[in-house]
């Protein structure tokens, strides 16, 4: 769905410059994609968005242990 009808950005890509370019926060979204920067009516929808995406890298970060978690004493 488009999230900012203004500069064309829909919810795929703000979940996708989460998740590959490690955006964080309203401001690296708005300098990279400009969301929000005109009318501003997008800025509500454009943060759920964001914070869902944050959320999920979060989530799926914690998921994937960088190291081993069964030791073995044998």
């Amino acid at each position: 769905m488009y999230v900012c009808l203004c500069k064309g950005v829909t919810d795929k890509t703000i979940q996708r410059a989460v998740h590959d370019e490690g955006v964080s926060s309203m401001r690296e979204l708005r300098q990279q994609y400009g969301v929000a920067s005109q009318c501003g009516c997008c800025k509500s929808c454009a943060k759920e968005v964001l914070t869902d995406a944050v959320k999920e890298r979060n989530k799926r970060f914690l998921d994937e242990t960088l190291l081993p978690t069964d030791v073995c004493y044998t």
